[in-house]
């Protein structure tokens, strides 16, 4: 279909759709290897990562865990309660139940941290690493922000260049932390902390582009078009991310979990190479457009 849709225009149409085309494909290899983190990382976090901490580790990880649930949840509630004074005389009811279930929040959140803090052990749940993602974004976004407003915003296929190759950096980390893993035995979380933000830093490299140059490239006809297929290309990336995952058992037990994580450096970084290899060509199909 989209072949057909190119023979429809002039040159420099058809450039930038080729050029859509050319970074739909390298997206299906980054979500392909960044959606491991809802399935083979779990895994991973769940049997092979040391998760318990004690004495000064613990107090100092309740601590951090602390801050990220309290500080936002300040914040909103501060935000409901503006809210509330301005719309409680219009509906008085929502703004009771509203706040009820508010204080019922506030209260599991309490009565969370105090187990925590009174506990000998500290065990981290495999699903607190999942707020990681967002956290760091929360983190870097203003930073990239700002990167790409300047004068040294780089052009889009180094970006995806850059996503890819910290993606690929991440797993990297994985792999070498798990090298040599003896059976039974764990790794320290460091290395799971330090996949997220390198996978978190790529992601903010190339996730916002991809929505942004399909609006800025293809003809207004085209464009309910191309959004399908990129979302098509993403959906390819899961389906493949979820085949590959599944694999993480299979794999170890052949080789080891070193090589399995090496499959996700490797695969990212040879394209994150490829794509800038191929910035002069991406550029002249893009005619100007930055």
């Amino acid at each position: 279909l989209v072949i057909s849709r190119l023979a429809r225009y002039g040159r420099v149409v058809r450039d930038r759709l080729i050029a859509v085309v050319i970074f739909a494909f390298f997206t299906v290899f980054f979500w392909m290897s960044f959606e491991q983190g809802a399935s083979s990382l779990i895994v991973f976090a769940r049997d092979s990562v040391d998760r318990e901490l004690i004495g000064t580790s613990a107090t100092v990880f309740n601590t951090v865990n602390a801050l990220l649930t309290v500080v936002p949840l300040m914040i909103i509630t501060w935000v409901l309660y503006l809210l509330w004074k301005r719309t409680f005389k219009q509906i008085p009811g929502s703004n009771i139940v509203l706040g009820i279930c508010f204080s019922g929040v506030w209260g599991i959140v309490l009565w969370m941290l105090f187990r925590e803090f009174s506990a000998d052990v500290t065990e981290i749940t495999v699903s607190w690493f999942s707020i990681l993602n967002s956290f760091f974004i929360i983190v870097f976004a203003s930073f990239f922000s700002k990167w790409w407003e300047s004068k040294y915003n780089p052009s889009a296929a180094w970006k995806y260049s850059f996503g890819l190759i910290l993606l690929g950096f991440g797993f990297g980390l994985l792999a070498f932390g798990s090298s040599g893993l003896a059976e039974g035995a764990k790794v320290s979380m460091i290395w799971l902390i330090l996949a997220y933000l390198f996978h978190t830093l790529g992601e903010l490299c190339l996730s916002p582009l991809g929505l942004s140059y399909v609006s800025k490239l293809v003809p207004a006809r085209m464009i309910a078009f191309m959004f399908g297929m990129w979302y098509l290309a993403i959906a390819i990336g899961n389906k493949l991310a979820g085949s590959f995952g599944g694999m993480i058992t299979e794999i170890t037990e052949k080789y080891d979990l070193s090589t399995f994580f090496l499959i996700f450096t490797f695969i990212p970084v040879a394209a994150g190479v490829l794509v800038a290899l191929l910035n002069p060509l991406l550029k002249r199909l893009m005619h100007g457009i930055k």
